[in-house]
């Protein structure tokens, strides 16, 4: 590695990388949700320290945000090692340890009844279920009729570089319609991640168990997208109150 490597090493770097780490409960960035208190440089040495909303956030969460966030920074060519440390969690010793050591959640929680990557699993399911009934809503309000939302596949769709709309179209190409891009490729983004929609012609939209939706079940899966995102939005806005009150307390503290 060349000095030019570590100069350009620059905190905005360190801290887009860990805006691809999500809250796993919540499906946000940490980098949005605030969680990151520092960023340190030390030639090719990161070091990032994190503090979550409560200190009884489940140790499996805790854990993916800690694992990812260090997986996401030494992705970076300049960094040769990543340390993460979660500050004012009850598990923070157990986490900072395993996680800086490269051990997995099994070796530093032995009794867990539950492996991180079970809950990791029914966790992307569940953004991804959410994420599902924003990309619908968009369609829906776009006048596509559930028929049609159903059959779509990955390239029905087209962008326009520089463009925020997609472009669908219907009747082998004989119609197209404009719609929001974000929340098309939002889902699509969580969808492929997960492996469910990897060629150009597997159905678009799935049932929460990965299966294509029949046409006259479609309301009911609808609803359950619905469900899952106004949970993850009812989470959501307890996490940011807790936060809230932690730098409310700090700030007393320091006056």
């Amino acid at each position: 590695m060349t000095d030019h490597d570590f100069d350009a090493l620059t905190r905005e770097a360190v801290r887009d990388r860990l805006d691809r780490v999500t809250d796993p409960e919540l499906d946000r960035s940490i980098v949005e949700l605030e969680y990151i208190d520092a960023i340190e440089i030390d030639a090719g040495t990161v070091t990032v320290h994190l503090t979550l909303p409560t200190a009884w956030c489940s140790p499996a969460f805790a854990w993916m945000m800690a694992v990812d966030s260090r997986t996401e920074v030494e992705e970076l060519l300049a960094v040769d090692r990543a340390r993460i440390y979660l500050h004012e969690h009850m598990h923070e010793l157990e986490i900072n340890r395993g996680v800086n050591a490269g051990r997995s959640f099994a070796e530093a929680f032995p009794d867990a009844e539950d492996t991180v990557d079970a809950v990791r699993l029914e966790l992307d399911r569940k953004a991804r279920t959410a994420r599902q009934y924003d990309a619908v809503e968009a369609l829906l309000e776009a006048g596509l009729d559930s028929e049609t939302i159903v059959s779509l596949r990955p390239t029905d769709l087209e962008r326009t570089d520089g463009d925020d709309q997609l472009s669908i179209y219907l009747s082998d190409r004989a119609v197209g319609v404009s719609v929001p891009a974000e929340p098309i490729e939002r889902y699509l983004e969580k969808a492929r991640e997960t492996g469910l929609v990897d060629a150009p012609t597997d159905p678009l939209f799935l049932t929460p168990e990965g299966e294509p939706i029949d046409p006259e079940e479609f309301e009911l899966v609808h609803r359950r997208g619905r469900l899952a995102q106004v949970n993850m939005s009812s989470q959501g806005g307890i996490c940011d109150g807790l936060r809230e009150s932690r730098e409310r307390r700090l700030e007393g503290a320091s006056d």
